[in-house]
């Protein structure tokens, strides 16, 4: 069953989203040739903890890191490594922080260097189909508006949309109902209301949809070996439309308790 945050609960997540954001901002500017990826999953744990929040994804159904770190044909769940990033790769790193309770989770593919003309249209492609998802994300729409959002897009413009692997609802916990796939027909599916928090992450890829996971039992890559891109916000479907709780709109806070959205 599907319940709707209260305004205080929404409060706690919008601190939750900005944080992660903000933390999200500062690995972007990580991404150069020569770093780890295990680098940035460090950085990562160091400013979430040192907001007084929690790393959500570390030891969630034994995920050992603090991000998510997928590496060109990598679509999600990637382990941080000691692979140093190269010129021409793209990266995705997707990040989640448990703050007073909440959970904010966000993602982002990255170019590293100077890459390809083709990859950087993935890229803007993938975020064009975050977009036109959140658009959708709005009471009296239905989740199926909102994979459609994603499908059409990327399909129009010769790519193809993982199946596997989805959105979902989120709150207290990094999962909750419902599953968000980022396809769908437009008019089905359970009506979006005011209330709700969805976190909705598109996966494009240049290739087949289909993907496999590697003998590390987490990474997801595609099965043609061609690249993927990803990208993700936590969104609240408010009165006032869809609101990006990810997307940061507010000033770093200077106090522990400013942190802690108290």
């Amino acid at each position: 069953m599907i319940i709707g945050k209260s305004r205080k609960e929404l409060e706690k997540m919008r601190a939750a989203g900005q944080l992660v954001g903000r933390v999200l901002q500062e690995l972007r500017r990580m991404a150069e040739p020569g770093v780890t990826t295990l680098e940035v999953n460090m950085a990562a744990e160091r400013m979430i903890r040192d907001a007084g929040a929690l790393p959500t994804f570390k030891g969630y159904h034994g995920f050992p890191f603090s991000i998510c770190a997928s590496v060109n044909e990598q679509v999600v769940h990637g382990f941080p490594s000691d692979y140093k990033l190269k010129e021409g790769d793209i990266f995705s790193i997707d990040v989640g922080a448990t703050l007073a309770g909440y959970v904010g989770d966000t993602a982002t593919t990255v170019p590293v260097g100077r890459v390809s003309d083709e990859l950087l249209r993935l890229i803007r492609v993938t975020e064009e189909c975050l977009e036109l998802a959140i658009e959708q994300c709005r009471a009296g729409n239905h989740l199926g508006d909102i994979g459609w959002a994603v499908q059409s897009h990327a399909e129009a413009r010769g790519y193809s949309v993982v199946r596997e692997y989805v959105g979902h609802g989120i709150g207290r916990k990094m999962h909750e109902d419902p599953q968000i796939p980022n396809y769908g027909t437009p008019g089905k599916g359970s009506k979006i209301k005011n209330g709700y928090v969805f976190a909705v992450e598109p996966m494009v890829n240049i290739g087949t949809y289909e993907t496999k996971v590697l003998k590390d039992g987490w990474t997801v890559v595609t099965l043609d070996g061609k690249p993927s891109a990803h990208c993700e916000h936590t969104i609240a479907i408010t009165e006032n439309g869809p609101e990006v709780f990810t997307r940061v709109t507010e000033p770093a806070p200077t106090t522990q308790i400013e942190m802690a959205g108290v």
